[in-house]
C-alpha cells in the first residue's frame, strides 16, 4: 500500500510540472497540446488531489508588458467533459432557464473604461493581474475606443471581458502556417510591434460597471447592453431544461467546423441572475463550462446491420465516418430494439457517437433536429438459418428454436473457447457439426481417436492403418477437460449475458452446485447484487432451456464439477491488462481459475490485483485501481505470488 501511496504522488509532481509548463506556452502564444489534451491532464490531477494549489490558480503572461490589475474577475471555470458529469452538476443547480453561450476557443482579454473612453486592454494573466497590450487590442476588430449609446458618450467607467479570436476564414489566407486559430491570436496579441492584430477580432460576453451604476439586472439584460453598444457578442441560447441543453450541445458539435466561423472548445452554461459574490471566485460555481470532447462525433445514420451470434440478432449502426480520440470510426453499437426505440433513432438522424475509456463505440442519442427526413429501421422478421419467427423482447431480438442450426454450433464453439480445449479448433468443431458427428455438447466427450481420424489423414493413409498424430492430440485434449469449475461449466453454455464472471458471482452468492442453480428462480437470482431483473429472466430462461443436456453431461461422468474454490488463490481476483511477456492472458486467467482464483475483465472495487507490465501507465484500468486502493501488480510478481502460494 505505501507503493502505491509513492506512486499516486509520484504522478501529482508529474502532473504538477506538466500542467505549469503548458500553461506557460499557452499565454506566450505558443500552445504545446489542445485543450483536450491539457483538460485531461487537469482533469487527472483534480481526481489524484482536489485541493491542490495549482488547481486554483489561470496560469502566466509573459514578462514582455506593463503589468495591470484586472476590475472584474478572470478566473477559470469548472469543466464537465460528457452529459453524465453535466447532469451531476446541473441536479444541484436547478434553473427555471439555462443560459447557454459559446465557449470561445481563443485567448481571455479585458477593455477597461473610464467614463466611457477605453484606458487599457489587460490579458487573462494570473487571473487577478496580466500584460498592457492596449496598443495591440486597438487594432483588432471589435475593440470599441469609446462607448456610444444613443449618438452620445456613455459614462460607464468599468471592465468589459471577451475572447480575442482569429476566424478560419483568415488562418487558411494569412497563418496556415500556424497549428491553429488559437496558437495563431496568441502569437499577434502579444507581439511588441503590434503587426497583425488587425486580423484578430474580439467577441465579448461580461461587463462590470465599477462606479456603482446599474446598466443591467440579468445576465440576458447583459448581453442586449453589450449589443446595444457596438460590440460582437457571443451567441446566447435559452434551454428550458438540462436534457435541451445536451441536445443543443450535440447539435452545436456537428455545426462548429461548418457553419461556425471561429473555433469554439464547449458551451458556458450559467442562470440568468447575476452572482457577483460567485463570479468573484477562483472557479465560480454557479456556471460551468460544458465542454466538447475528443471521445465525442455527431454523425449522419446510414444503415443499421445486423449481428448474429447464436441466437441473438443485435443491430449495429453504420455512419459517416468521425474521429474518436484518434481513430477513424463508422459502427457503433444500437445495443437492442429497445435501445433504439428510446433512441427514438431512425435512417439519416443525426447522432452522437461516443467513445468513452476503453468501451467500444455506442449511440448515445439523436439530434433532434426538425423538417430532417428519415425513415424507421426495419427489423428482422425471422431466422436467417431455420426460417423461425424471431421474438422481440426489447432487450433483445433472438431465434427461439433451440435446434436452429446456428444456435447450435455457436454454443459447441462458446463451450470450446470457455472450456479452452484449444486443439479443439473452430474449423474442426464447424466439421464435426457439418458431419453429423457432433450435435450437442455431450457428444464432444463422446469422441474416439477413430472418429477423429479422418479428419487428419486421406483414405489411403487409414487403409494403411496409420495413426495420426493430430487425432490422438485432439483426444487427450479433450480428455484433459473433463474437470472443471461451476462457473466454467455454466458460462460455457452460451446462454445470453451469462458468462463464467456472471456465474462467479453466483455460485459466491450459495449458488454452490448445479442443482441449487438449475432450482433457482428469477427473484432469487434477481437478490444478487449486480443482478437486474430483466437478465435474472433471461439466465433462468437460458438455464431451463439447457438443463437436460448439463444434467445429463454430469450424471454421466462426461465431466466433473471441480470445488475451485478450495485452490491456493481462494477469495482473490484479478484483473489482466496489457501484453503480458511469459504467457497468453488466457493462460495466466486459467492458470488464476486453475487454483481457485477468479478473473474479471474490468476493474471494480472488490478485486484483488490489477496485473499490468505497465505499472506506471496512466490508462483508465491503472487509474481507477489507484483510486479504489487496489494493488497493482507486474507479471513477474503475479508468477512469484502463484509460485509461492502453490
Amino acid at each position: 500500500m505505501a507503493e502505491l501511496f509513492e506512486e499516486v504522488e509520484n504522478r501529482i509532481k508529474t502532473l504538477e510540472v506538466l500542467i505549469k509548463k503548458y500553461q506557460k506556452s499557452y499565454y506566450d502564444g505558443e500552445g504545446e497540446i489542445s485543450d483536450a489534451e491539457f483538460d485531461k491532464l487537469w482533469d487527472e490531477l483534480k481526481e489524484l488531489d482536489p485541493q491542490n494549489e495549482i488547481l486554483s490558480k489561470v496560469g502566466a503572461d509573459s514578462g514582455n508588458f506593463a503589468k495591470i490589475r484586472h476590475v472584474m474577475p478572470m478566473g477559470s471555470q469548472e469543466k464537465a467533459a460528457n452529459p453524465e458529469q453535466f447532469l451531476e452538476w446541473a441536479a444541484k443547480h436547478v434553473y427555471e432557464e439555462y443560459l447557454v453561450e459559446y465557449k470561445l476557443d481563443g485567448a481571455s482579454l479585458e477593455l477597461q473604461y473610464e467614463h466611457g473612453y477605453l484606458k487599457r486592454a489587460v490579458t487573462r494573466g494570473d487571473g487577478s493581474i496580466g500584460d498592457d497590450i492596449t496598443a495591440n487590442a486597438k487594432k483588432m476588430q471589435g475593440v470599441l475606443p469609446a462607448l456610444m449609446l444613443d449618438g452620445q458618450i456613455l459614462d460607464f467607467t468599468g471592465g468589459i471581458r471577451g475572447e480575442v479570436i482569429m476566424t478560419h476564414e483568415v488562418h487558411e489566407k494569412h497563418f496556415s502556417d500556424k497549428a491553429n486559430c488559437r496558437n495563431a491570436a496568441n502569437g499577434l496579441m502579444k507581439r511588441k510591434d503590434g503587426e497583425g492584430s488587425q486580423y484578430l477580432t474580439l467577441i465579448v460576453y461580461d461587463a462590470l460597471a465599477t462606479d456603482g451604476q446599474v446598466f443591467f439586472k440579468t445576465e440576458k439584460e447583459k448581453i442586449r447592453f453589450l449589443m446595444n453598444l457596438g460590440f460582437s457578442v457571443v451567441k446566447l441560447v435559452i434551454c428550458k431544461n438540462p436534457q435541451r441543453v445536451i441536445d443543443y450541445r450535440a447539435k452545436v458539435m456537428e455545426d462548429r467546423k461548418s457553419v461556425i466561423p471561429y473555433d469554439i472548445d464547449g458551451l458556458v452554461v450559467k442562470e440568468d441572475a447575476i452572482n457577483f459574490e460567485d463570479a468573484s471566485r477562483a472557479r465560480p460555481d454557479r456556471q460551468i463550462a460544458f465542454k466538447f470532447s475528443l471521445e465525442e462525433a455527431v454523425s449522419t445514420l446510414r444503415e443499421v446491420e445486423w449481428s448474429i451470434s447464436g441466437a441473438t440478432y443485435t443491430p449495429v449502426a453504420i455512419f459517416d465516418e468521425v474521429e474518436l480520440n484518434g481513430t477513424k470510426v463508422q459502427r457503433a453499437s444500437l445495443a437492442n430494439p429497445d435501445t433504439m426505440r428510446s433512441l427514438g433513432v431512425e435512417i439519416g438522424s443525426h447522432v452522437v457517437v461516443v467513445k468513452r475509456g476503453e468501451i467500444i463505440p455506442k449511440i448515445e442519442n439523436v439530434v433532434e433536429e426538425k423538417n430532417l427526413v428519415t425513415t424507421p429501421i426495419v427489423f428482422p422478421q425471422v431466422c436467417e438459418c431455420c426460417g423461425t419467427k424471431l421474438v422481440d423482447e426489447g432487450s433483445r431480438l433472438f431465434c427461439p428454436n433451440k435446434g436452429c442450426e446456428k444456435r447450435v454450433l455457436h454454443q459447441l464453439l462458446k463451450f470450446q473457447q470457455v472450456v479452452d480445449i484449444r486443439d479443439l479448433g473452430e474449423t474442426l468443431v464447424t466439421e464435426l457439426f457439418k458431419n453429423k458427428k457432433v450435435t450437442c455438447i455431450s457428444d464432444l466427450y463422446r469422441l474416439s481417436v477413430e472418429d477423429l481420424v479422418p479428419y487428419f489423414l486421406n483414405e489411403e493413409s487409414i487403409e494403411n492403418e496409420k495413426e495420426s498424430a493430430g487425432a490422438i492430440k485432439v483426444y487427450n485434449s479433450i480428455q484433459n477437460h473433463r474437470k472443471m469449475p461451476l462457473s466454467t461449466f455454466l458460462g460455457a453454455f452460451d446462454i445470453e449475458g451469462f458468462g463464467e464472471t456472471s456465474a462467479e458471482k453466483l455460485v459466491a452468492a450459495g449458488f454452490n452446485t448445479l442443482e441449487k442453480m438449475l432450482e433457482a428462480n428469477e427473484m432469487q437470482i434477481a437478490s444478487v447484487y449486480g443482478f437486474a431483473q430483466i437478465m435474472a429472466k433471461t439466465i433462468c430462461e437460458g438455464l431451463k432451456e439447457n438443463s437436460e443436456e448439463m444434467r445429463r453431461i454430469v450424471e454421466e461422468g462426461l465431466v466433473e464439477i471441480t470445488g475451485g474454490a478450495e485452490g491456493a488463490l481462494s477469495g482473490k481476483s484479478f484483473c489482466f491488462t496489457g501484453e503480458l511477456y511469459t504467457m497468453k492472458r488466457a493462460d495466466a486467467e486459467q492458470l488464476v481459475k486453475k487454483n481457485g482464483g477468479t478473473t474479471k475483465s474490468s476493474v471494480t472495487k472488490d478485486l484483488s490485483f490489477l496485473v499490468t507490465n505497465d505499472t506506471q501507465s496512466g490508462s483508465s484500468k491503472n487509474k481507477k485501481a489507484q483510486q479504489l486502493g487496489i494493488s497493482i501488480i507486474d507479471e513477474k510478481q503475479f508468477l512469484s505470488m502463484v509460485n509461492s502460494l502453490v
